[in-house]
């Protein structure tokens, strides 16, 4: 009997604590939605005024592409050197050399 009312009493202790956890974690919440809501009616006012504006200027990274030669030719360079470590792998096959890195500057 005494071994039930313990469970019963840690358990009534577990629910309350339980409780507590859940009220202040939707407490603070409340502040925050109110706040969210109050710049979420921003946003939308701000975006409404400017529906139709030109699009916005491109990143400095997008301006400064790469020529599409050039990464062809660094792939090609890439699955060659590839290539080449698989022959010598499969000529000679040894942990060390399957695990080694290649000469190819791009990581695979």
């Amino acid at each position: 009997m005494e071994m039930l009312l313990l469970g019963a009493c840690l358990s009534l202790f577990g629910l309350a604590v339980a409780c507590l956890a859940f009220g202040a974690a939707t407490r603070s919440l409340k502040g925050t939605a109110e706040a969210a809501s109050v710049g979420e009616q921003d946003v939308v006012r701000a975006t409404s005024a400017r529906f139709f504006v030109a699009t916005p200027p491109l990143p400095a990274d997008s301006r400064t592409r790469v020529p599409i030669e050039v990464l062809l030719l660094q792939i090609e360079n890439h699955v060659r050197l590839e290539q080449a470590a698989a022959e010598g792998f499969l000529e000679s096959p040894d942990p060390s050399r399957l695990h080694s890195r290649t000469a190819s500057p791009l990581l695979n």
